[in-house]
């Protein structure tokens, strides 16, 4: 997906091209304004281009782009990524040889501090009891050094939006991304979903990528701490099974707010103005989102049975495998 990113074209379709044999690439491009789409035309005419009308964001950006697409597997790929050599055999080889698997992401690592894994994605996605994502190698902003911790293939819940590979079917069959939530966690809204169809989500970790990263929007953002909450909030209604959603949208206002009061007192106003945001949003937003409750189990394990924040900020407990 490309939205006036010439300059991230230059510097990461290379590697795409030159990496990926085994796939027609296409740069799906959401009405950019400046040469993106000259640029991928004259460098790189073998690239197919899809021009989205409007900047719908990454969820409509996508639907859009991929209803246009006849292939049985969609990769989903950020174009602030790097690619390795051999990133997509792994793939391909999971889909083909376990079809319970809807979804995978690779292993993915910090494009500026190699050692790193990086934040979108990290080894893997989860959420806690209370709905907050967390990554294996990534809990909140700390980033854990590769040792090989995390070389394993595992079932995770949610795969990262820096790289999605899906299958179509299964794609279309959990209703496409959500284009309420514009931009961040869609991913993880589509996963949760995916889950509640009883298919599998997958971490490869012999598949490596590099994601710079906050290319669009930066990490600390105030409008990305919106999205972030807000989205949060709209997953967890739709996906949540039974009446206890209620109960943990109540507890998330609570830890929410607790969020806000710290960013004042680290002097980030802004930040504390974003939650409220966020919360007001989810309430103007409540009816349209609590009718896409479609296909939940009664009684499913859906998260971790742990506080995440509880976890970290209390306990100090910095590195997924101490949870």
């Amino acid at each position: 997906m490309n939205w006036n990113g010439r300059a991230l074209l230059e510097q990461f379709l290379p590697s795409v091209t030159q990496h990926s044999k085994e796939a027609t690439i296409y740069v799906a491009d959401n009405a950019s304004t400046d040469e993106s789409v000259a640029f991928v035309k004259a460098q790189y005419p073998e690239v197919k281009i899809i021009q989205n009308k409007t900047n719908g964001g990454y969820a409509k950006g996508y639907n859009d782009a991929l209803a246009h697409l006849s292939e049985e597997i969609f990769v989903l790929l950020n174009s602030d990524v790097e690619v390795t050599a051999n990133w997509l055999l792994p793939m391909l080889t999971e889909f083909k040889t376990n079809p319970d698997t809807a979804a995978l992401q690779p292993k993915i690592m910090d494009f500026r501090k190699r050692e790193c894994f990086e934040y979108a994605g990290a080894a893997g996605g989860y959420i806690d009891q209370f709905g907050y994502p967390y990554c294996r190698g990534r809990i909140f902003d700390h980033l854990e050094k590769d040792v090989g911790q995390y070389d394993d293939s595992v079932e995770i819940f949610w795969a990262s939006g820096a790289c999605l590979a899906i299958r179509k079917d299964a794609f279309y069959k959990a209703g496409k991304l959500d284009e309420h939530f514009f931009a961040h966690q869609e991913e993880i809204d589509l996963c949760w979903r995916l889950y509640n169809l009883g298919y599998k989500v997958k971490y490869l970790g012999n598949s490596t990528i590099f994601h710079l990263g906050g290319a669009t929007l930066d990490t600390m953002h105030p409008k990305k701490t919106f999205y972030n909450f807000r989205n949060s909030l709209f997953a967890l209604l739709k996906n949540a099974p039974g009446n206890k959603v209620f109960l943990l949208i109540f507890t998330r206002m609570v830890l929410d707010g607790a969020a806000g009061f710290k960013f004042l007192a680290e002097g980030k106003p802004a930040h504390f103005s974003a939650i409220l945001k966020a919360h007001f949003s989810f309430y103007a937003h409540f009816k349209q989102i609590v009718k896409k409750r479609k296909n939940l189990p009664k009684k499913k394990k859906y998260f971790h049975q742990i506080s995440v924040v509880f976890s970290y900020y209390i306990l100090g407990k910095k590195a997924f495998s101490e949870l």
